[in-house]
């Protein structure tokens, strides 16, 4: 049953790939473990009005209650498990932040595996790309909730501890769902940020939530992905943005659907970095060595220096 599980998936994403023409590369593990997961890279340190600076102030509001777990089906069980409190949550999450797990409904009641880091108003959603896991942006996120960003990281469905589906269309609902959640727990403001059809999917997304939006990123994301318009989606958002992509990602297909979104985007402040390589997403940062460490740190600062301009 692992086995067909696996290969549902993975064919799955491959025709989305194909239909798409940049493409996807392979996740750093079939299974969604990522070996890297949890780890700081990351160096810079805590601003003085970090996350650990809110808690200690009395009048701050109490946190909203947490979800009940939901019963349903996960698409990956055989790299599922349930936390504490009932969640279901990919095993490859570090144990230490299992906890921080939730189950968010989608508009058209699909249920998501997610992981909420830190708190706050100022946002961060991070989507991660298809046939990946949510560990693609455990890293980023970890760090970020560091420096006092209120992370959002969902699970697609069909993918990992996320139900799974008959269809895999619709997957922008699931980055909604992130948002709202974000709005749910205090959340003002928010950062958009994608890898591959992640990165699409939080541009459409961003476009009409009612948080302030301060900035996106966008990682080998493809114009369109599916029913998704990404080209559409950058002609309304003129926050700072930062376009990334490998030229021998998916033989630079992915470039020439990166460069199409970055020639769309009316946005005053806009980088294309070509990132040396051929990785696709998140393993530009993930299997690049250092590069990909410098990767993760440019991406980081380019999150506090959106904020820093929206003030």
């Amino acid at each position: 049953m692992k086995t067909v599980l696996k290969v549902r998936v993975a064919a799955a994403a491959a025709l989305v790939c194909l239909g798409l023409v940049s493409g996807c590369a392979s996740p750093a593990d079939e299974s969604g473990h990522d070996s890297k997961a949890g780890a700081a890279t990351s160096t810079a340190p805590v601003p003085s009005g970090a996350r650990g600076t809110r808690e200690a102030v009395s009048s701050a509001p109490a946190a909203p209650p947490d979800h009940e777990p939901v019963s349903y089906e996960p698409s990956w069980p055989d790299t599922t498990v349930r936390t504490a409190r009932g969640h279901r949550v990919n095993t490859c999450v570090p144990k230490d932040l299992r906890n921080k797990a939730t189950t968010l409904t989608t508009s058209d009641k699909v249920h998501l595996s997610a992981l909420v880091l830190g708190d706050g108003p100022d946002g961060v959603l991070l989507d991660h790309e298809q046939g990946y896991s949510i560990c693609s942006f455990v890293d980023i996120g970890r760090q970020l909730a560091k420096r006092g960003y209120h992370v959002m990281i969902p699970e697609y469905r069909n993918h990992g501890a996320s139900e799974e589906v008959a269809e895999n269309e619709h997957i922008d609902r699931d980055a909604r769902a992130g948002l709202a959640e974000l709005r749910r727990v205090g959340a003002k403001r928010v950062f958009l940020a994608g890898a591959s059809c992640g990165g699409t999917t939080a541009s459409v997304a961003g476009v009409d939530t009612p948080l302030r939006v301060v900035g996106l990123l966008m990682m080998s994301s493809p114009a369109r992905c599916g029913g998704v318009d990404g080209v559409a989606a950058v002609k309304k958002l003129s926050v700072p943005t930062l376009l990334v992509v490998s030229p021998g990602d998916m033989q630079g297909n992915a470039e020439k659907q990166v460069r199409e979104v970055y020639a769309a985007s009316v946005a005053r402040k806009k980088k294309l970095v070509i990132q040396k390589g051929e990785w696709h997403g998140t393993s530009m940062i993930k299997r690049a060595g250092a590069s990909g460490a410098a990767l993760q740190d440019r991406v980081i600062k380019f999150v506090v220096d959106s904020y820093a301009a929206a003030h």
